[in-house]
């Protein structure tokens, strides 16, 4: 019915009619407030951010702002600049006030963080073209719990009691090993295991940099690492990112400012951007961290990935003066629910690196570990690499073919040789954050560039990922992708982009 517009809600639903005679805004602000009576909205929970539930609804930003300043003002919610607006608690004091607890200046930021995200909530027959999680039907679910059963016969109860701070020495070994066979010259004991690449970005940054200190970044980057940054108090500064990796001129200048301690980087498939750096900017930029004696830290991710092209060293394995902290993880080439990955570093840095880890968690799942080095061992995830890799090559043959197709005139993208992303940037200067609503009603999902940046300000750039889509899915999103583009060019003005990251 023409006029009317709805939108789900987590477990809400809502739906306005501009014909009515109540103000739209009342009319969103009295369907919260029944949820929250009925019970279907609990107390702290967060209510969308204005600019999404106004895309959702196809009504105007101050529009929900109002229906959410009635809310506030009859005491059912409570807004934060940077945080967000939440359902009040019922909770009382004695003396009938709320009770009030101050948050942390670094969770306020992360709030901040979560909040700016966009809610892709139920996909359901949309392309999944935003999720970096890999795809459910790839799992080796039977080999790996047979991989789980050995190892638990095997070494039997000692894997059920804490572990050392660097993990289960069995799977340090296999890894050793294998970053030994890709140039990275390394023993068991210059490994620290770790919960996947998460955990190990944490541990690195930690190692080096302290509250009020600032880390290099590239931008775009990877959006947890913003995450992990504000948590920890640090403040990002940016190295912009070219055709051929971070800019070396700013690199240089920023980690010869004394509060720059380290620098964070994604090499090889980079996220967002999907590109891998070639050998001669690899050293150039491990000549800048020698000379400015700043420590690098390698996120080799999705370093087993390749399916196009011959392998590019690791900066570890180039590494000739101990400045590179290496982070490795099986989330993206198996599957994230066994949280394995590993940290690789020299002493008197490795010293440190275990008491901090011991500091932090006091042991990993023995378990996990040990059926992931009997799984490795066995030859199922060189298997399961071959499986994936061979999935991935025909998913990114058919993507560059189909933005080739689909996208407007002067639509660049990135054209990656492994790993799962795949950076578009758009012809003009739309900010991809308004294009989410429409995109998810015509079929496709996608992560906006805004998403990637510490100032998360507008970007006509976008994330797509080939992780949970087939072959079919991809043309079919690209082709959605390419319609909602197209209409919105044509129903704005179209305005030539400014200088960002050229592809």
């Amino acid at each position: 019915m023409a006029g009317i517009y709805a939108a789900r809600v987590s477990v809400l639903s809502l739906s306005v009619d501009e014909h009515a005679s109540q103000p739209v805004y009342r009319q969103i602000a009295e369907s919260i407030r029944t949820a929250i009576e009925r019970g279907e909205l609990a107390a702290g929970a967060r209510l969308p951010a204005i600019r999404s539930l106004a895309a959702e609804l196809a009504v105007n930003r101050d529009t929900v702002a109002l229906a959410y300043e009635a809310l506030a003002s009859d005491g059912l919610v409570v807004s934060t600049v940077g945080r967000g607006t939440f359902v009040r608690s019922p909770a009382r004091m004695a003396g009938g006030e709320p009770v009030s607890l101050d948050l942390s200046s670094q969770v306020e930021r992360l709030l901040a963080i979560e909040n700016a995200r966009p809610r892709f909530g139920q996909t359901g027959d949309v392309a999944a073209m935003h999720s970096l999680i890999p795809d459910p039907a790839l799992y080796p679910v039977d080999d790996f719990r047979r991989a789980l059963n050995r190892a638990i016969i095997g070494q039997g109860a000692d894997l059920f009691a804490y572990g050392g701070a660097q993990g289960h020495a069995g799977l340090r070994q296999v890894l050793a090993r294998r970053f030994g066979s890709a140039g990275i010259d390394v023993s068991a004991s210059d490994i620290v295991l770790c919960h996947g690449a998460s955990q190990g970005i944490s541990l690195a940054l930690r190692l080096f940099a302290s509250t009020g200190d600032a880390v290099a970044v590239e931008g775009p980057t990877y959006h947890n690492v913003l995450a992990t940054l504000a948590g920890l108090g640090m403040e990002p500064v940016v190295v912009p990112m070219t055709p051929d990796g971070p800019d070396l001129e700013v690199l240089e200048r920023l980690l010869a400012r004394r509060e720059v301690k380290a620098f964070y980087t994604i090499p090889t498939f980079h996220n967002p951007m999907g590109i891998t750096t070639q050998v001669a900017h690899r050293r150039a930029l491990l000549e800048i961290a020698g000379r400015c004696g700043k420590p690098v830290v390698e996120d080799a991710f999705e370093s087993d990935l390749r399916c196009i092209g011959r392998p590019v060293p690791a900066l570890a394995a180039l590494d000739d003066r101990g400045v590179v902290v290496h982070l490795f993880s099986f989330s993206k080439s198996l599957f994230p629910g066994a949280r394995v990955g590993s940290i690789t570093a020299r002493p008197p840095v490795l010293d440190g690196l275990v008491a901090l880890k011991q500091a932090t968690d006091l042991s990993d799942s023995m378990p996990l570990q040990a059926g992931m080095a009997e799984f490795i061992e066995n030859g199922a995830y060189d298997r399961h690499l071959g499986r994936i890799r061979r999935a991935l090559r025909g998913r990114h043959e058919i993507v560059s073919a189909a933005l080739e197709e689909q996208m407007p005139a002067g639509t660049r993208w990135t054209r990656p040789e492994g790993g799962y992303q795949v950076w578009v940037e758009l012809p003009a200067q739309i900010d991809t954050r308004d294009l989410l609503a429409d995109a998810a009603r015509a079929g496709v999902l996608f992560s906006p560039g805004s998403q990637f940046v510490p100032d998360g300000g507008a970007s006509r750039c976008l994330r797509l990922t080939l992780a949970r889509v087939g072959e079919d899915e991809i043309a079919e999103g690209i082709a959605a992708l390419g319609r909602v583009v197209r209409q919105r060019l044509a129903t704005e003005p179209m305005v030539r982009p400014s200088a960002s990251v050229h592809l």
